[in-house]
């Protein structure tokens, strides 16, 4: 069953292409407003100075680095991080080492979240019912179980909270430092740390899988109450653990097969003309295909929870229909409430 509901996954997401297309369109409108400052920032700083053609044909890198220490905020995360692969290696020692964002990045990650909040219920809702819900279905169940969502984001943040306010210093500070203390080699060392990485990192994957099968449910099953969801989720983790954890397993294996192929493409530093555009052109295909394995993961994780219950193209709440005209509501003699609002 693991690997039909991932081939069932990919299937939905493909048959959806304009999910895809909206999530990579919100994600670009996101960040467009923090690269226009930016950029705005070190067209202030390069002026008409001669620095300025030097860094235009290419990479100078005693600017780069008289840039980022004369500034602060968002031009300070305009570091030599940002290139290539390194950014993906960046996004994931900050995670796990709990660095914290500048308060202008902090700001857009809260947008994106919140717009992926809204967005997910309609992402699930239309890989669950595999037909198209138009517009106004998709929008109609994003914005009925968006306050759900938001109520869940609320427990599972605590939860996120709570791991790196306490369980990591207890990790990372304490822990790692009774371990390592009468350790003579960098070596036995890095395993430590690599060791409790990997429990920190276990830890997450449990509130995320709680976290998105909660999200499934209420949407395929029309629940409405948080805690009476993640009950119902935590029960149904433990008797489809396996399954549960093995499309999970299977789902990280094709991201670290994307992340290695970057690692290899990924372009570095480059100069005007067609290699810029190249290199572009790349950044924006890697950004796609991420999108496109994370909706992977919401749809194959759908096909999972509805095969296992025995209804794979089940969705307990009514399909949302928006009467076609004004008309409607004088055939009942007054305003029609829609049956998939709460």
């Amino acid at each position: 069953m693991i690997v039909a509901a991932w081939r069932d996954g990919f299937g939905r997401v493909f048959r959806a292409p304009a999910l895809l297309a909206g999530v990579f369109a919100t994600t670009v409108l996101i960040a467009l407003p923090l690269a226009m400052s930016l950029r705005g920032m070190i067209e202030d700083h390069l002026g008409r100075s001669l620095v300025a053609g030097a860094v235009a044909d290419g990479m100078d890198y005693d600017w780069w680095q008289e840039f980022t220490a004369q500034t602060s905020g968002l031009s300070g995360s305009f570091s030599p991080v940002i290139i290539g692969f390194a950014s993906t290696l960046g996004n994931i020692s900050g995670l796990l080492d709990a660095q914290q964002e500048v308060f202008p990045v902090a700001g857009a990650i809260a947008v994106y979240l919140l717009a992926w909040t809204f967005l997910s219920g309609g992402i699930i809702d239309r890989y669950a019912r595999q037909r198209p819900t138009r517009a106004h279905g998709f929008f109609a169940v994003a914005g009925a179980v968006f306050w759900r969502f938001l109520r869940l984001g609320f427990v599972v943040g605590a939860a996120y909270w709570w791991l790196f306010s306490y369980v990591h210093p207890w990790l990372f500070d304490d822990a790692y430092t009774r371990l390592t203390r009468d350790i003579t080699t960098e070596r036995a060392a890095f395993l430590w740390r690599a060791v409790l990485y990997a429990w920190f990192g276990a830890a997450l994957v449990v509130v995320n899988l709680v976290a998105d099968y909660a999200r499934i449910r209420m949407v395929v099953d029309d629940r409405r109450s948080v805690i009476g969801g993640l009950a119902a989720t935590v029960t149904f983790i433990g008797r489809h653990g396996g399954r549960v954890c093995g499309l999970y397993a299977l789902n990280g294996l094709v991201f670290m097969l994307l992340l290695t192929t970057w690692a290899f493409l990924a372009p570095g530093t480059t100069g005007m003309g067609p290699s810029m555009w190249l290199a572009v052109v790349a950044t924006q295909l890697f950004l796609l295909a991420r999108l496109l394995l994370k909706l992977q993961f919401i749809a194959s994780q759908t096909a999972l929870y509805q095969r296992s219950q025995a209804h794979a193209t089940y969705a307990a709440a009514p399909e949302p229909m928006w009467p076609e005209s004004p008309a409607a509501e004088a055939i009942v003699g007054g305003p029609l409430r829609p049956s998939y609002l709460p």
